[in-house]
């Protein structure tokens, strides 16, 4: 059985990719660990300008540290009338990382005066995929979407309670986890990776 390091300290966001990880490699091919599981090692700031970049740091230094096969993703919303932003500083858009109410509470209060018709959005998720001998792996999957004015819901992370899916009349945060998992950014990309898995990755170690 091949051991897959996913490269995150986030209990939530880990959980959610064995769930989806898991739902689609079947246990008995992959056993997948966090960073809890092996011995701790200084990560490395997150400098990338992009989701993918930032990935593939993370996953290099989970890869060279660990010498195992080695997943991370760096995810983030994306909102049109902040030309994008908080993007790839997502996590720490308040100044303060992780803080996911300060950081929702900051989105909602810079677009207060945009009309709901332009207060499109999207979530996207890079996710990376580096193998021992260097070889490398980038999908990324995205979630379009609107913004309320107030969340809704207190499942998922992040952003999830004011974040209303294309076609979706419940928020993210109000989704079961599989039904989130089926739309998802995150899920999106880590299907993609789950097919790129079963081509790459050895038959047991």
């Amino acid at each position: 059985m091949t051991r897959l390091l996913l490269a995150t300290r986030n209990a939530k966001k880990l959980a959610e990719l064995q769930r989806i990880l898991d739902g689609s490699l079947g246990r008995e091919r992959v056993e997948l660990i966090g960073l809890a599981d092996v011995p701790e090692y200084q990560e490395l700031p997150e400098t990338g300008l992009t989701f993918g970049e930032n990935a593939l740091i993370k996953a290099r230094e989970g890869c060279r540290q660990t010498g195992l096969p080695t997943v991370a993703d760096d995810s983030g919303l994306a909102v049109d009338a902040l030309g994008g932003m908080p993007g790839v500083f997502s996590a720490r858009w308040s100044g303060r990382h992780g803080d996911d109410q300060a950081n929702l509470d900051l989105v909602l209060a810079q677009i207060g005066d945009v009309p709901d018709e332009h207060r499109g959005a999207a979530f996207v998720c890079a996710v990376a995929l580096v193998l021992p001998g260097g070889k490398e792996h980038l999908v990324e999957g995205r979630q379009p979407g609107r913004l309320l004015r107030a969340g809704r819901g207190d499942g998922g992370f992040g952003y999830d309670p004011i974040f209303l899916g294309e076609g979706q009349d419940r928020t993210n945060a109000e989704l079961t986890g599989a039904e989130k998992d089926a739309i998802s950014h995150r899920g999106k990309a880590l299907r993609l990776l789950a097919k790129l898995l079963t081509k790459v990755l050895p038959a047991g170690a």
